[in-house]
């Protein structure tokens, strides 16, 4: 962040861009504000020439500003666009993903600024050749095209998003969401992040490894939910919480649970609930001054060492490192 201006996000949107996926940084990111109400992101959207953007609906977007905003950048997001790999019959790995006039408009991309793609948006990132050597994702359906088309990325079709610091890829829609999300808790921690996900109604984390939703069936409706259990379970973190307890809670057999559970959710009740600890005990590190043992107990890890194990594992950081990382953005932002 810097004192003259707002973190500044653009979107650039391409011919063909998918209206969706377009309006997302500007709901995520322009409803982000500080707890003294402040907004903390400025959200513009450019087309490369300024003139109006054909949409893949049936109708156009006009647009404000030319590709010089990209040089105003701090985060430059590209939402997916109809490019249809191999849908006029072409082989991807030959087809033209960086237009001169859209080469030249990442060429005016500050140095320092972030470089986000949504879905299939990651071509235009590896045609520059921002992708080389990096692991990035797209849609799972693009994946093998994406590979052939790129043999330099290291692409990795399992997962919502991938965080690469600087260059960070999405997958489908819903991961557009995430990853932006994602960002917002990177810039300023988790409370604000929970914030605009329940102004938005949307989950408030979903991380970047969780697995792609491929051909995962939607629970039927007339069945009983495992929703009113993770409510309950959400509610006691604090204390060990056994699978069979949770099955019990929601009136099902264990195995019944199990496999409904992950069907909803996309991971086991005990993956679940060990991510549900560590986001807790993230909070308590952002928002209080309780020592790490008692964060721990809190969040229902056990002890210090097991709290900076798990958050090791899922995060890269010590619990103590996390929290003096956070505080310093938000007496940046204050100040700002």
């Amino acid at each position: 962040m810097t004192a003259e201006r707002m973190h500044r996000v653009v979107v650039l949107a391409l011919d063909g861009v998918y209206p969706f996926e377009m309006t997302i940084p500007v709901r995520i990111f322009g409803t982000a504000e500080s707890p003294a109400g402040t907004p903390l992101y400025e959200v513009l959207t450019c087309s490369l020439d300024g003139r109006p953007v054909r949409t893949s609906a049936d109708f156009a977007i006009t647009v404000e500003h030319g590709d010089e905003a990209v040089a105003t950048a701090d985060t430059l997001v590209i939402p997916p666009f109809v490019c249809g790999p191999g849908a006029d019959g072409s082989d991807p790995a030959e087809r033209d993903w960086l237009p001169p006039e859209l080469a030249a408009a990442l060429d005016r991309l500050p140095a320092g600024a972030r470089i986000v793609s949504m879905c299939t948006a990651s071509y235009v990132l590896a045609a520059a050749g921002l992708l080389d050597g990096r692991r990035a994702t797209t849609h799972w359906n693009e994946a093998e095209h994406f590979q052939r088309a790129f043999p330099r990325v290291e692409v990795d079709a399992d997962v919502l998003f991938v965080d690469g610091g600087r260059v960070l890829t999405a997958a489908g829609v819903a991961a557009g969401v995430d990853l932006c999300l994602h960002l917002l808790r990177r810039d300023h921690g988790s409370v604000v992040a929970n914030r605009v996900a329940r102004l938005c109604v949307v989950p408030p984390w979903r991380e970047g490894g969780q697995a792609q939703f491929i051909e995962r069936p939607v629970p039927d409706a007339a069945r009983t939910s495992t929703s009113d259990t993770r409510e309950w379970a959400l509610g006691r973190l604090g204390r060990p919480i056994a699978l069979a307890e949770l099955a019990r809670h929601a009136g099902m057999s264990v195995r019944t649970f199990s496999r409904r559970f992950r069907d909803e959710v996309g991971m086991t009740p005990g993956q679940w609930l060990t991510r549900q600890r560590i986001e807790h005990a993230r909070r308590l590190l952002e928002a209080t001054d309780l020592p790490v043992d008692r964060i721990a107990e809190e969040a229902g890890l056990g002890t210090g060492a097991s709290l900076r194990r798990h958050m090791a594992l899922a995060l890269g950081v010590a619990p103590l490192a996390y929290r003096q990382t956070f505080r310093a953005k938000a007496a940046g932002t204050a100040g700002s």
